[in-house]
């Protein structure tokens, strides 16, 4: 098991990421002194799978809230579904909320943990890989508006992050492909160690193989933890970590979140993102199609179907990292090597964005 150390505006704070993390919660959580109680916020399938043995590690389990966690359950109505009910079990601002959870449990109890009582200590173990990897790092959290994805939201660091990657074993084929996709961002924005070693054991990775997976979780979760001590609130190198996000959230949102998970968004997003970098002249051929390879060596993504570019601009022109309705792209320069804030005319997104059926044609994957 390793331990990654994360520093914020509240504090350092603790990422133990490993097989075995997760046997240690108890002693964990002991060290969260003065608490009045543990409220354990998750979703009705995820406790299905881990309430027992969880019941067990986390004081006070059986104060337990469960959720929707599908995309479309987050939203403001459900923040206030899950405060009312902190309310009514009697959290006080001593209490610790533990989300227990994909990225949409992390987001949406990180956001009701901000917001409750204004700010009680927040605790995340992620059951998933987008979660593990990327979401439960930061202190990121928020809600989709129907204008957009994450449009409302505070930065709010936990107290701890528990990611046990056997939470992994019981993830649908689909949902645990989803989550590679935010491993592949790593290596392109940061890390040409960690993009060969993708290269290399994909497939062994798709087998669930636990020295493989050990292995790009914990180097991703360096990463993450890196980029997010020296920009806490997105001010400049954090915004990296947006490769693929700009587009793909704009997907989601275009499809009322129910043609894509997540990753598969993002996925596309990715493979956008580095087209557009070719045709910009910013990234070399070579590295563009490694690129695009790795992506479709994960597996299918659904299709883009009838979205058109047009549909897609009033979306991307609300999204968070805009400036005055002028989107900022993040653009790989080589593998490993990332600029963000990359302003391109909007015709070129289109006819970049209308090109992408025909390269997921060549790479071998579905439009």
């Amino acid at each position: 098991m390793l331990t990654i150390r994360v520093r914020s505006s509240s504090g350092p704070y603790a990422i133990h990421c490993g097989k075995g993390a997760l046997s240690r919660a108890a002693s964990l959580f002991g060290k969260l002194t003065d608490s009045t109680g543990t409220f354990v916020i998750s979703s009705p399938n995820v406790w299905r799978h881990w309430g027992r043995p969880l019941s067990k590690l986390i004081p006070g389990a059986p104060n337990r809230v469960l959720f929707d966690d599908r995309e479309r359950a987050k939203r403001l109505a459900t923040v206030e579904e899950i405060i009312r009910k902190l309310v009514r079990a009697g959290a006080d601002r001593r209490a610790v909320i533990v989300a227990v959870g994909g990225g949409v449990v992390g987001d949406v109890v990180g956001f009701a943990a901000a917001m409750y009582l204004r700010g009680v200590r927040l605790v995340h173990i992620p059951t998933t890989v987008v979660a593990q990897v990327d979401s439960a790092i930061g202190g990121k959290t928020g809600v989709d508006l129907p204008e957009g994805k994450n449009l409302v939201g505070a930065f709010y660091p936990p107290k701890l992050v528990i990611a046990d990657p056997t939470f992994l074993r019981t993830l649908p084929h689909r949902e645990f492909r989803s989550g590679l996709y935010e491993v592949i961002k790593y290596g392109v924005i940061a890390d040409t160690r960690l993009f060969g070693y993708l290269e290399r054991h994909m497939d062994a990775i798709l087998r669930r193989d636990p020295a493989a997976l050990a292995w790009i979780i914990s180097h991703s979760v360096a990463i993450k933890a890196h980029v997010v001590s020296r920009d806490e609130r997105e001010g400049g190198l954090r915004q990296i970590l947006n490769f693929g996000h700009t587009l793909g959230h704009a997907l989601e949102t275009a499809t009322n979140y129910r043609r894509f998970r997540h990753g598969e968004a993002i996925g596309w997003g990715m493979i956008f993102a580095t087209v557009l970098a070719v045709a910009q002249g910013k990234l070399p051929d070579t590295d563009a199609l490694r690129i695009i390879r790795l992506v479709a060596s994960v597996g299918p993504l659904p299709v883009l179907g009838k979205i058109r570019a047009a549909s897609l601009r009033p979306i991307i022109a609300s999204d968070k990292k805009a400036r005055s309705g002028v989107v900022r792209w993040v653009l790989p320069h080589r593998i490993g090597k990332t600029q963000w804030g990359a302003e391109v005319p909007w015709p070129a997104v289109a006819r970049t964005f209308a090109e992408l059926p025909e390269i997921a044609s060549h790479a071998g994957l579905r439009s």
